[in-house]
């Protein structure tokens, strides 16, 4: 297995994302990658235990990518070893109605972590300048009292959003939150051969709808979109990860790599010591002498 250096995946302001790999090299084979992610998750899941007990952090994790990139799988294979009580999953799909008649990110707030446990986005706050830019008809939904219309919504809109979203990731970063936020990178002939699995398998047929060829053709679009979003907000305390996702076994170990070594160095969390702790051979004693 490659020593990897996690610093080397964050993504730096003035990133041009199709520069970045779609692929990498762990320099062992699947086997291998399967057997240090299943040691990595394990490592993960006494993490989350002691954050847990700890009670002082929570932990925000944001997957984004394009469709096929692999979010689903990766979430179920790299929080596998978590206990369920100290994470929950959050897939953001259209706003209802009651959404709309918020703030954009009055949803994403109601599922932000409490102290002591893990919130992982399946999709994001971030949705809201990735296919609402693709898609400015999404914003019209909004019913916002100074977009009449499509003409108003101009690059100083887009940059006022994502400002409020980088104050929203350093109001719950200054809180306790400790941040990460991946970039699942597929390349489009990889996203095809995935379409075309799940046209081909039966039991895929379900994952496709004739909307995903439709989206395919503005791939150059989405691409700028990650590009403008990723680059305002890759910040120190919420930085930006480029996970090369065509092989998803690789995508999967680089994540929980990441996530593992950021959560190791914040040495503060520890499990707390107990009340007992200099009366643990009283009890001890109390309990035996039931026998």
């Amino acid at each position: 297995m490659e020593k990897i250096d996690i610093e080397s995946f964050k993504i730096l302001p003035f990133t041009e994302l199709r520069k970045l790999p779609t692929s990498f090299d762990l320099g062992s084979k699947s086997s291998k990658v399967e057997k240090e992610l299943l040691n990595t998750r394990r490592t993960l899941g006494d993490l989350q235990n002691k954050l847990y007990a700890h009670s002082k952090y929570s932990v925000l994790v944001c997957i984004q990518g394009m469709d096929t990139s692999g979010k689903d799988s990766l979430i179920r294979e790299v929080f596998k070893d978590f206990n369920v009580r100290g994470v929950n999953c959050y897939s953001f799909k259209k706003p209802t109605l009651l959404e709309l008649k918020q703030d954009f990110l009055w949803r994403h707030y109601k599922r932000l972590p409490a102290r002591g446990k893990y919130a992982v986005f399946n999709r994001s706050h971030y949705e809201n300048v990735l296919i609402s830019r693709v898609h400015p008809k999404i914003i019209l939904g909004e019913n916002l009292p100074h977009i009449q219309n499509i003409d108003q919504i101009t690059e100083k809109f887009w940059d006022k959003r994502l400002n409020q979203i980088n104050q929203f990731e350093e109001i719950i970063h200054e809180n306790g939150t400790i941040i990460f936020k991946f970039f699942l990178n597929i390349s489009k002939s990889e996203q095809k051969r995935r379409l075309l699995r799940r046209l081909n398998k039966p039991h895929k047929n379900w994952k496709f709808a004739p909307e995903d060829i439709e989206e395919r053709q503005l791939w150059p679009k989405y691409i700028r979109a990650y590009e403008k979003a990723i680059n305002a907000t890759s910040k120190p305390h919420a930085p930006w990860y480029n996970i090369p996702a065509d092989d998803k076994p690789t995508a999967r170990y680089l994540v929980a790599k990441i996530l593992k070594e950021r959560m190791e160095s914040f040495t503060d969390i520890q499990y707390p010591k107990s009340q007992l702790e200099n009366h643990i051979d009283f009890y001890i004693n109390k309990l035996n002498e039931e026998e």
